[in-house]
C-alpha cells in the first residue's frame, strides 16, 4: 500500500490550484494537515481488495482528503474549485492527445476495439466496478456501470459531490475525438441509476 507522502507527491496539479488561492505557508500548512487525513483513510481502508487500490489510492482518497481539509479552511465552493480545476487541468490534455492520435490511419477501430479488454481490466469487477456489457457490434463499445468504487468511496466519506467530477473526466478525454461519437445519458455520481458508455466510429 502506497503511504500517504507518496501518493500526495504525485497530486501537484492539486497543489498548484491551491497555491494559486493563498500564500504558500498556508497552503503548506493544509497540505500537511490533508497528508494526515488521507493517512488515517489508507489504514481505514487497509483491508479493501488489491484491485480497487489503482482507484482509491491514486484518485478517491487522496481527492476526499485534501477537499474535506480545505473545506475546514475555505468556503466549500471554493475548495470543490481547487479539486475540479486540478481535475481540468490534468485530464483536458488527455483529450488533447487522443484527438491527434485519432488522426492515425486506423487508429479509431483499433481504439474501439481496445475498449473492451481496458475497460474490463481497470474498471471491471476486481477493481470494485459492477457493469453490465452488451454484445459487442463491429465499430462500436457499450457498457453500463452500475456500481462505482468512486461514488462508494466518495459517499462514505462524506464528500459524495466530488464523483461527479471524475465523471465529467471521461467527457474531457473522449468527448471531442475526430471521428467518434462518445454519448452518455447519465452517470451514479449525478444521480442517475447507472453509468451509461457508448462508443462508436463514425
Amino acid at each position: 500500500m502506497k503511504t500517504a507522502e507518496k501518493i500526495l507527491k504525485n497530486k501537484k496539479s492539486i497543489k498548484t490550484e491551491l497555491d494559486t488561492r493563498m500564500p504558500k505557508a498556508k497552503s503548506d500548512a493544509l497540505w500537511d494537515k490533508a497528508k494526515q487525513r488521507l493517512d488515517g483513510i489508507l489504514n481505514q481502508y487497509a483491508e479493501i481488495p488489491k484491485g480497487q487500490h489503482l482507484h482509491t489510492d491514486n484518485y478517491i482518497f487522496p481527492a476526499a482528503a485534501i477537499y474535506l481539509t480545505l473545506k475546514e479552511a475555505m468556503d466549500e465552493k471554493e475548495a470543490y474549485a481547487v479539486i475540479e480545476n486540478a481535475a481540468i487541468r490534468n485530464s483536458a490534455p488527455v483529450g488533447k492527445k487522443l484527438a491527434k492520435l485519432m488522426k492515425l490511419p486506423g487508429m479509431k477501430s483499433l481504439f474501439i476495439r481496445v475498449w473492451d479488454p481496458m475497460t474490463r481490466k481497470m474498471f471491471g469487477p476486481d477493481n470494485g466496478f459492477k457493469n453490465v456489457f452488451y454484445p459487442k457490434k463491429k465499430g462500436e463499445f457499450r457498457m453500463d456501470v452500475t456500481s462505482c468504487p468512486y461514488c462508494r468511496y466518495f459517499t462514505e466519506l462524506g464528500c459524495p459531490e466530488l464523483t461527479k467530477i471524475f465523471c465529467a473526466n471521461d467527457d474531457r478525454c473522449y468527448g471531442n475525438l475526430p471521428g467518434l461519437e462518445f454519448k452518455r445519458t447519465g452517470t451514479l455520481g449525478t444521480g442517475a441509476d447507472r453509468c451509461d458508455f457508448y462508443m462508436r466510429k463514425l
